[in-house]
């Protein structure tokens, strides 16, 4: 019996010390359980914060989307001004081209004029000084006929009274 008695007490310190290592086993599991309530409370509350940050991401994303298509819709009509810009600096050119050649054209025909025209006044100034002259040779011959009409006015005065 003292045997079994000894069996029994060495057993039962054998489940003493079980059960004092299976207390700390389960302090250690209840602080463990604590510290992961705490760090799964951490990571909820970061992921409500992660949670937050990506809504407003998303929402600053679809933001960034809207402006790039009022942007790109932008671009396109400031492309398709652009293009118009273009065709209608061609046709400013052109014109200005036909302008400057209608210039020159227009600047040639004036010299020509010019040269013309101060031919004009040399021969104007030839032909009025033949008119002068021709006025001047009139007026002399108005006076000899004159007096070739006295004389024979005066010479059939003569022959009437003879």
């Amino acid at each position: 019996m003292k045997r079994a008695r000894k069996i029994l007490e060495s057993k039962g310190l054998a489940d003493e010390e079980r059960m004092d290592a299976l207390e700390n086993q389960l302090k250690e599991a209840r602080f463990m359980a604590e510290e992961a309530d705490k760090k799964y409370d951490e990571v909820a509350r970061k992921l409500a914060m992660v949670e937050a940050d990506l809504e407003r991401a998303e929402e600053r994303a679809e933001s960034g989307e809207s402006k790039i298509v009022e942007l790109e819709e932008e671009l396109r009509v400031v492309g398709n001004n652009l293009k118009s810009l273009e065709v209608s600096e061609e046709k400013a050119t052109a014109t200005k081209e036909h302008c400057e050649d209608k210039i020159h054209l227009i600047t040639d025909k004036l010299s020509e004029a010019e040269a013309r025209a101060e031919f004009a006044e040399r021969s104007v100034q030839k032909l009025q000084k033949e008119v002068d002259r021709l006025e001047d040779d009139l007026v002399a011959e108005k006076e000899k006929n004159k007096l070739l009409q006295e004389e024979m006015e005066a010479t059939l005065h003569d022959i009437q009274n003879m």
